[in-house]
């Protein structure tokens, strides 16, 4: 067999294997499974994993952005004047996030924690001082004590003397300061002696700076990670009891920290939030990049704040029928002591337009007010978000308080929140530098059948070549050279005069002459 032959069927052979091997792979999916596999191993909430340390300690900074409702006329709305406000903010906080007394349970299939927050102030990103900046707004201590003691007239007659004497109206006017991290109330000062629940300070991020929110227990994913960064318990509890059904009363999802791998466009993400008292849900809206990381935006639908008569699962939110109100609100008194306190979105975005027209000064946008995630697909690494809420007062006659006796019933905004984070530089480098491993080990074998491909091309080349030199050679073999000559060719045949001469016993008759030179 000479050289050229065995080249052909080494790469002949090559070729068959490469391909049948590639071909088999990919159909397979076995590079896919492998990496597959892999991520679900490493995205799990122990320690020595990818993603524990950032788990406990987040790199991205994030900011706390509070936006106030400024109310230019309270004396008219407590005649019955529609309110009219102005927005003023923001007032921008530096977020830092970190778990405390993490701790493995249950062969490390779960992980407890408590999750610390605290707040520094950025002047540079705020419009101006929180500790001089004053803020007209409802006078949320007044309207709590008001609410608590709506069914007791006698109670309800000697507080009211007791606010006119120390100068509480419904309305007040405070710094940032004292509105956020709280102030000293006289009335809740005056009552704090009596009433052992009452504290004498109030602020509505009251003791929450540098505080956590309670035990959790999460899912460390081990088991299925599906259940990656899911919440067991909270405070001990596997489900809420501030609302009337089981399914209102429900921990599902995760914290908003944490969301398994491989999300697919049509499933809904389950987030459970203390400061609403209750788990939401998140819906798929469209596909967006950020530094250059693909992602999938999720975000609240109108039916998770929607009316028990436009969503019937939303009615285990109402504790009794008056505190049942419309699409966009959900009271939150259960989960605040009594309090006429209630939750929307900023601006009412996808409320009911009538608590918009009822207070002047609101115009809710979606690029504004919308609460969204921006989410990996592949790693569910959160690249964005914002988680934007806002707090309102239900304002409403009650009797004993002449104060209220001409006020409109209405959803006062008070405050709203925007809770931002993007993904930072280094962690955006590690999650590509990530992708391009997942994306490009499971196209392995589509590689090995593109070599496969060129060696099929190469291999028809050596056939074409080869074909085309075997029938060279058969040619120059059954074909007579020009240049050579033969004692036959020297000799030609002639006949002896221009009338052949006839053999009577052999036919014609031919004569042999010797062939002449051309040059002679």
């Amino acid at each position: 067999m000479t050289r050229r032959s065995c080249t052909i069927y080494a790469v002949g052979i090559t070729c068959a294997v490469l391909l049948t091997v590639g071909i088999g792979l990919f159909v397979g999916q076995v590079f896919s499974k492998f990496m597959e596999n892999r991520l679900k191993k490493e995205l799990i909430l122990v320690e020595g994993s990818r993603v524990f340390e950032s788990w406990k300690r987040p790199p991205p900074p994030v900011y706390m952005q509070y936006f106030f409702f400024n109310v230019t006329n309270p004396e008219e709305i407590a005649t019955g004047a529609v309110p009219v406000v102005n927005q003023v903010g923001p007032y921008t906080y530096r977020e830092y996030r970190y778990k405390e007394n993490v701790t493995m349970v249950e062969n490390r299939t779960r992980v407890s924690a408590y999750n610390t927050k605290t707040f520094v102030f950025l002047r540079e990103m705020s419009v101006g001082d929180p500790s001089v900046d004053n803020i007209t707004t409802v006078n949320i201590p007044a309207w709590a004590v008001m609410n608590k003691l709506k069914n007791s007239f006698w109670k309800a007659s000697m507080v009211s003397l007791w606010m006119s004497s120390l100068g509480s109206g419904i309305f007040t006017t405070l710094t940032v300061d004292e509105l956020l991290w709280g102030y000293e109330d006289p009335l809740l000062a005056k009552l704090a002696p009596s009433t052992p629940d009452v504290e004498p300070y109030f602020g509505l991020m009251y003791k929450k700076n540098g505080s956590d929110d309670g035990e959790f227990i999460y899912h460390t994913g081990e088991q299925n990670y599906m259940d990656y960064g899911r919440v067991e318990t909270w405070k001990g509890q596997r489900d809420l009891t501030f609302w009337t059904s089981n399914q209102s009363n429900s921990i599902n999802g995760s914290d908003g920290s944490a969301f398994h791998p491989f999300l697919e466009k049509n499933e809904r993400l389950y987030i459970f939030t203390p400061d609403l008292c209750r788990s939401i849900y998140m819906e798929f809206e469209k596909e967006v990049e950020v530094k250059g990381i693909p992602a999938y935006r999720f975000t609240p639908p109108r039916s998770v704040l929607a009316s028990k008569e436009e969503n019937p699962a939303n009615e285990g939110f109402c504790v009794s029928p008056g505190e049942c109100l419309g699409t966009g609100l959900l009271k939150v008194s259960p989960c605040r002591k009594g309090a006429p306190v209630v939750a929307s979105f900023p601006h009412f975005y996808l409320g009911d337009e009538k608590y918009v027209l009822g207070v002047e000064g609101l115009s809710p946008k979606r690029e504004h007010h919308q609460t969204f995630l921006d989410l990996n697909p592949t790693t569910g690494v959160i690249v964005r978000a914002s988680k934007r809420a806002q707090i309102n007062v239900l304002l409403s006659r009650i009797s004993g308080f002449p104060k209220t006796r001409q006020l409109k019933e209405m959803i006062f905004p008070v405050m709203f929140i925007n809770e931002s984070v993007v993904i930072d530089d280094a962690s955006a480098a590690r999650v590509q530098k990530l992708l391009l491993i997942v994306n490009l080990v499971p196209n392995f074998p589509l590689i090995i059948v593109g070599l496969g491909a060129i060696l099929l091309l190469v291999l028809i080349i050596l056939l074409i070549r080869a074909r085309n030199q075997q029938n060279e050679v058969k040619r120059i073999v059954f074909t007579k050279p020009v240049y050579t000559t033969t004692a036959a060719d020297d000799t030609s045949y002639s006949a002896v005069s221009d009338k052949e001469k006839e053999d009577p016993q052999n036919g014609t008759y031919i004569g042999l002459t010797a062939k002449s030179d051309p040059q002679d």
